[in-house]
């Protein structure tokens, strides 16, 4: 009998990321994706902990799905990834927890998957949070399973040792490591071979990527190994995810102006304009710093987007600090950004530092932030009204099966009539009319 392996995502793209390698160690292994969680043998959730909501939503999950044990009292739910890695042994706890998870497995444990099953299927609860210094997954194959197979993620390196004071990633994804480019490229030359056409390489600062040549042959750092992929495949798209502001080099902006292909969306978290704040984040750069970045950015590549993260609320913010924040981004004119209202995580430093906003206070900065952010998307987007730009196709609009949706190099998205394009095809698109979200236009 074929075993049935079901995987839920949440979080970040890198998480998605490792779903897929999930997925191929599991295939190696004779299981196969189903994407209906009643017919699955084995259910992994892969779950994210940057926040304390996206937490609760895991609990949520794993709450519900307790129920399909009635039909099938074998069936083995893991949990993986970051919360896996901090809340570690607790959640085998089921008389604190509520419910009963059988698995707990850290990000750099996926290749021991095989085995912490069989021990489940001996009757014994399974654990693997071993986070490791080496582990790229580099030989691993991705199982793209759910692909819309136009668009890929490409894992170049793991880890994070920035320590930002709000956030756990160093703790449950470890020490910054870098994968050989040579394997980085080859999988990259082999997706454009199977018909993607939009690669995005990976990692939590990817301005950290420095792989060191044996035989004192050098470095490769990010700027090269982007160059290069970009050199080898000038007919695709290549973008890349996410930068930090202290490490985004000129040489990185020279690149990418120097090479079409590689798309002009730079996602650069400022996360606070105030520079208290950012200190007390630990985020390394100014306000005044990280606004010489955007103006390198667009005196080189004018044509490019750039988008944000914002943390509103944390330790110690004032009514002035966050007037700051709202005149950062009046300044910055950024494109699109995600928003949250800072959330205490457990083992981070700042989880010593008083988390003194009142809820109501965060909640009423985050909604100033979202609104002033809504009209400077939708004053972007009014900009882009007339142009033509050549658009990605990939697939069908959701809201209307009369209408195609891909994105544009500054990865916006844009919406068009169906003329019969297929996914994966460039098409010019002249922009009509816009929403704070979306571009709407005529294919040419």
């Amino acid at each position: 009998m074929v075993r049935k392996l079901y995987i839920e995502t949440y979080g970040c793209q890198m998480n998605f990321s490792d779903s897929e390698i999930v997925a191929s160690i599991m295939h190696e292994n004779g299981y196969k994706i189903t994407n209906d969680i009643c017919k699955a043998h084995v259910i992994f959730i892969n779950t994210c902990s940057i926040r304390d909501n996206a937490e609760q939503r895991v609990f949520k999950r794993l709450r519900q799905i307790q129920s399909l044990r009635k039909n099938n009292s074998g069936i083995i739910i893991g949990v993986l990834g970051c919360l896996a890695e901090r809340a570690k042994t607790s959640l085998l706890e089921e008389s604190k927890l509520g419910m009963r998870v059988d698995m707990v497995v850290g990000p750099d444990a996926y290749r021991d998957l095989p085995n912490l099953i069989k021990n489940v299927e001996g009757g014994q609860q399974a654990i693997n949070v071993i986070l490791s210094a080496e582990e790229t997954y580099a030989d691993v194959t991705p199982v793209r399973y759910a692909s819309n197979g136009v668009s890929a993620f490409i894992s170049i390196m793991r880890g994070c040792e920035n320590h930002c004071s709000y956030c756990v990633v160093p703790s449950t994804r470890g020490k910054e490591r870098s994968r050989n480019p040579g394997s980085i490229i080859e999988e990259a030359n082999q997706l454009y071979e199977e018909g993607y056409r939009e690669l995005t390489l990976l990692g939590q600062n990817v301005n950290s990527y420095n792989w060191k040549e044996p035989s004192d042959k050098g470095n490769i750092n990010f700027p090269d190994l982007i160059g290069e992929i970009a050199h080898r495949l000038p007919q695709a798209r290549i973008r890349f995810a996410t930068s930090h502001p202290k490490d985004l080099s000129d040489r990185l902006i020279e690149v990418i102006a120097s090479n079409p292909n590689i798309c002009r969306a730079i996602h650069l978290p400022v996360q606070s304009g105030s520079n208290s704040v950012l200190k007390r984040m630990n985020r390394k750069y100014t306000a005044e710093s990280y606004k010489q970045r955007l103006t390198a950015i667009r005196n080189m590549i004018p044509k490019c987007s750039v988008t944000t993260d914002i943390i509103t609320g944390f330790c110690g913010e004032t009514e002035k600090d966050h007037q700051q924040t709202l005149k950062l981004m009046e300044e910055s004119m950024f494109d699109f950004a995600f928003m949250f209202k800072y959330s205490e995580r457990p083992g981070t430093t700042g989880a010593k530092l008083v988390d003194d906003v009142p809820e109501e206070i965060k909640t009423k900065r985050l909604e100033e932030i979202i609104q002033l952010q809504q009209k400077l998307s939708h004053e972007s987007n009014k900009s882009d009204i007339g142009k033509v730009f050549t658009v990605l196709v990939e697939g069908k609009s959701k809201r209307s099966k009369d209408k195609m949706m891909g994105r544009n190099s500054q990865n916006k998205v844009v919406v068009f009539k169906d003329k019969g394009f297929e996914p994966g095809s460039y098409v010019k698109v002249k922009i009509e009319k816009c929403t704070s979200a979306t571009l709407l236009g005529e294919a040419l």
